[in-house]
């Protein structure tokens, strides 16, 4: 779970530090005191005795006091870092300057270093300087849609495709930048419906994830024809791969300033990161299908997540592959609203066919037919008012691409 948040203006700068040092608590207490629109919440104790575990929840600043000649507290910070993501700047204090220490902390995206004694004025003048964001830099986080199915083969990475293409070409100029990350590690198929080569490695991520930076990010991203980025791992059926949450976390923290739209394709197995995934969605849906064990799951499943969250984002369901019945025998969509209640959102139609031609030749529904149904149905659930007239148009305008069936 992300424990940092997005640079905001707030009333009061909030300036958390953690030190061992008393002498070093005295002078910052000292400096920081005089001030009554800065807060200061001094956490005692050594880095490496919290496991890289500090609250920094509202702070404006973290400034970690640590030993540069104490291993266990670079490898703490390091944790630390990650869990942070982008926001609060944290300025690392160290009792002596050190070339291999100073490179290190650079490498972990440490804001800024001091070297003990530190004078009032420097390490105010520091904490000021870090927890401006440079001009023009990016400050919002990306729109975050995630599918979580409630029953396997319900059809969730077809609406999570498809959900990303349209949300892609939703642009009022031009096409907005939307990623699409597959997070089912051992059966991702986002890759393989859109005919590319997956392109993430989370084993070579996960012995350093404060590696992970922008530039690693766009190595491992793989680039659709259309423009859409896809993150996605390659298949290991016959491997139960566990991460390190911080590796998954600082991934989807990356992404997700990166982006205008971020489209998440959940694993139904729930894992230590899940949670973390569904408190960051803006839209959580839940996808099951036109039978009486789906949609038991799906409710069954909505009430946990409900029960997990919160307060939190609100899931939604969705039925796919929806046959109307008029007078045959089957569910109806009155059923459906009567067995998910208030959580039920909506159908999308069954067109089996159309959407077996796109994953066979790795191209989204648009491509096959335009106009589709599912399409026009996905948008009204998806795109906010006014954007599906500019997801069409601009649709239009862009020249068509076909994919090939060699695999890049």
């Amino acid at each position: 779970m992300r424990i940092g948040r997005s640079p905001a203006p707030a009333i009061q700068t909030k300036v958390v530090v953690l030190t061992a040092d008393a002498a070093f608590a005295d002078s910052v207490r000292a400096t920081f005191s005089a001030s009554a629109q800065i807060g200061l919440d001094i956490v005692n104790g050594r880095l490496a005795e919290r496991d890289g575990q500090i609250d920094v929840a509202g702070a404006t600043v973290v400034v970690a006091d640590v030993d540069s000649a104490d291993e266990s507290e670079l490898q703490a910070l390091e944790r630390l870092m990650p869990r942070i993501g982008n926001w609060p700047p944290v300025v690392a204090v160290t009792q002596s300057f050190d070339g291999d220490v100073a490179r290190r902390l650079m490498q972990m995206r440490v804001a800024d270093f001091l070297v003990k004694p530190v004078s009032p004025v420097e390490l105010v003048r520091t904490c000021a300087r870090v927890a401006k964001p440079p001009a023009g830099a990016e400050t919002t986080q990306a729109q975050i849609f995630t599918f979580l199915p409630a029953v396997g083969g319900a059809g969730v990475t077809t609406l999570a495709v498809q959900t990303a293409m349209l949300l892609l070409n939703s642009g009022a100029r031009g096409k907005s930048s939307t990623c699409l990350v597959d997070l089912d590690f051992q059966h991702g198929a986002c890759a393989v419906y859109l005919d590319i080569e997956p392109r993430l490695n989370l084993s070579e991520i996960e012995p350093r994830p404060e590696r992970l930076d922008r530039q690693l990010l766009e190595v491992m991203i793989s680039q659709h024809p259309s423009g859409l980025a896809v993150v996605a791992a390659p298949n290991r059926p016959a491997e139960m791969r566990l991460f390190d949450p911080d590796v998954v976390t600082r991934l989807l923290d990356l992404v997700s300033s990166h982006f205008d739209y971020v489209v998440f394709d959940m694993p139904r197995t729930w894992f230590s990161w899940t949670d973390s995934v569904l408190l960051g969605s803006d839209r959580l849906f839940v996808v099951s299908e036109t039978t009486v064990p789906g949609l038991r799951h799906a409710k069954q499943l909505v009430d946990a997540i409900r029960e997990r969250l919160g307060e939190g984002p609100q899931p939604q369901v969705i039925i796919n592959r929806f046959v109307p019945k008029m007078f045959s025998p089957g569910l109806r969509k009155s059923d459906i609203e009567q067995a998910i209640g208030d959580a039920f959102l909506a159908c999308i139609p069954n067109d089996y066919g159309l959407v077996r031609e796109a994953i066979d030749r790795g191209v989204p529904l648009e491509d096959v037919k335009k106009g589709n149904k599912i399409t026009l149905q996905l948008k009204k659930l998806v795109l906010p008012p006014g954007a599906a007239k500019t997801a069409k148009e601009t649709a239009d305008g862009a020249k068509k691409f076909k994919l090939s069936w060699a695999r890049s």
